[in-house]
This record gives structure tokens, C-alpha cells and sequence, in this order.
């Protein structure tokens, strides 16, 4: 019989009440008692409500890595078809309440708010990785493959913080558009969460 793990069904719990709900003014307490337990177990795993997000954070932007084979279509296809699909996907609405929470969480690592500092580690890396193998696979040569990744991380973190903050789909999507032309033509296939 499997071993039950409790701070990691706590944590898919979390995760799927955020995606439901939001965090805007979501108490400790208050997603405690929707995912049925208590803030102090909560608190007993992971330390604080800033140690939640921040794991809630963690656990999706790797749940996004592990779907990069699923949502990136053969790898024989063209880095521009690879490229729209994976934009299509990381910009869907369904993310938009982890993205916010992203955004969020990670202002208040570069501000140093306690219990949230730990989300800086690998916070580009742990893309950048995956990204640079991808890009290599494309044909870049490796200095240049992590390079133009950083630059892929970056452009599509931006592109979702504009589409979050104005709702504009069609003006960030002609924005991605011009990206992944001037990806195609560097002969890479950035991207990344």
C-alpha cells in the first residue's frame, strides 16, 4: 500500500483552490478550510502563508516543465509552430491565478519579504536548462543557445505580465508573434515560463 504523503496533497489541494479562487485577499485559514485542514498544519508544512506560495509556485512551474513534452508538438516540427504552441498554452486563461500569484511572490522575493526568498533559487535557471537543451537541439551553438534563452524566459515572463495586467490578447499575441519571427530567424526556439 502506497505511503501517504500529507505536505504534498496539502500542496496539489492548494494548488487547485488557487487556480479556482485566486489569492486575492485569501486567508491562511481561509484555504485551510477549503481544502480541509487547518492553518496550523498548513504553517506545520510549509512554514508561513509566503512558504505556501512559494511552494504552490514551485510545484506548478515544474508541473510546466514536465508538460513541455506534452504541449510542444513532434520535435520535428518547425521552432515557430513549437514556439505558438507553447504560447498558446502558458497564456491560457486557466494559469492566469498561478501567474498572478508568480508575479506576485516573486516581488516580494526581490524585496527580501520573509519566507519568500527561497523562490529566487532557480527561478531562471531551472528554464534555462531545459531551454538551452531545446535550443541546442535546434542547431545553436551552446554558448549562444543559453543565451538567447535567458532572453526567451524573459520575453515571455514580460508578455505575460502585459497580457495579465491589460487583457489586450491580440496586441501581447502580434507582440510574441514578432518574437518568434526574430527567434525563428536567429534559428532558436526560446521561450520558457
Amino acid at each position: 500500500m502506497p505511503r501517504s504523503n500529507p505536505r504534498a496533497e496539502l500542496l496539489q489541494k492548494a494548488i487547485a483552490h488557487v487556480a479556482e479562487r485566486g489569492i486575492s485577499d485569501l486567508s491562511l485559514r481561509e484555504l485551510a478550510t477549503a481544502i480541509g485542514t487547518s492553518h496550523r498544519m498548513l504553517i506545520h508544512h510549509f512554514g508561513s502563508k509566503q512558504g505556501l506560495w512559494v511552494e504552490v509556485i514551485r510545484a506548478v512551474e515544474q508541473q510546466q516543465r514536465d508538460a513541455l513534452p506534452d504541449v510542444l508538438p513532434d520535435p520535428s516540427t518547425d521552432p515557430a509552430t513549437a514556439m505558438r504552441a507553447w504560447w498558446k498554452h502558458i497564456s491560457d486563461p486557466s494559469l492566469w491565478p498561478n501567474e498572478r500569484l508568480f508575479f506576485e511572490v516573486y516581488g516580494q522575493a526581490l524585496q527580501n519579504r520573509p519566507g519568500t526568498e527561497g523562490l529566487l533559487d532557480g527561478i531562471i535557471d531551472d528554464w534555462l536548462d531545459t531551454i538551452t537543451d531545446i535550443n541546442i537541439a535546434t542547431g545553436i551553438d551552446p554558448t549562444t543557445a543559453r543565451a538567447h534563452g535567458r532572453l526567451g524566459i524573459a520575453v515571455t515572463r514580460g508578455l505575460l505580465l502585459d497580457l495579465l495586467a491589460t487583457k489586450d490578447r491580440a496586441a501581447v499575441d502580434a507582440a510574441m508573434e514578432v518574437w518568434i519571427g526574430l527567434n525563428v530567424a536567429a534559428g532558436g526556439a526560446g521561450g520558457g515560463g
